[in-house]
């Protein structure tokens, strides 16, 4: 990796920011999908900020290649942060379950991070919050190669 793809640009920013607006309309479409009794504490600032890592490190260093290539980037992008959001809320609900004694030993909590997440990623399959999430990657990754384009 060349020294100047750790550099920030202007296309890194523009492809966090979107991710991040992308993140918090994603999470607040998600949450009536939810049991109504759910607390959802710090959800939605969490999912922002993963949205804002995953643009700047994983769709921001596949900008400039081109508007072919950020179809790729903004989608491998909004897949990391469906992948870790969905990591981390299913972490954070073990570790609430895991202080009510819930589990017997340490490896019955980490399988239980993988059942959760399957719980929370059924709940995940609705048609509008999948459009959402494909049309934001889409978004993400033109807006970030126009900003690229634009200001390099």
């Amino acid at each position: 990796m060349p020294v100047t793809d750790r550099m920030p640009t202007a296309g890194r920013l523009a492809a966090a920011l979107c991710l991040a607006a992308v993140a918090f309309y994603a999470s607040e479409v998600f949450k009536p999908l939810m049991p109504p009794q759910t607390a959802f504490g710090y959800f939605t600032i969490v999912n922002i900020v993963l949205g804002l890592l995953c643009g700047w490190f994983v769709t921001g260093t596949r900008l400039g290649r081109g508007y072919n290539e950020c179809i790729g980037a903004g989608l491998t992008g909004m897949a990391a942060l469906v992948f870790w959001a969905l990591f981390l809320q299913s972490l954070n609900e073990m570790l609430k379950l895991a202080l009510r004694k819930r589990y017997d030993g340490p490896v019955e909590g980490l399988v239980a991070i993988f059942e959760i997440a399957i719980d929370f990623g059924a709940y995940m399959l609705d048609g509008y919050l999948i459009g959402v999430l494909i049309v934001g990657g889409l978004l993400t990754g033109f807006v970030g190669e126009w900003v690229s384009r634009r200001w390099s």
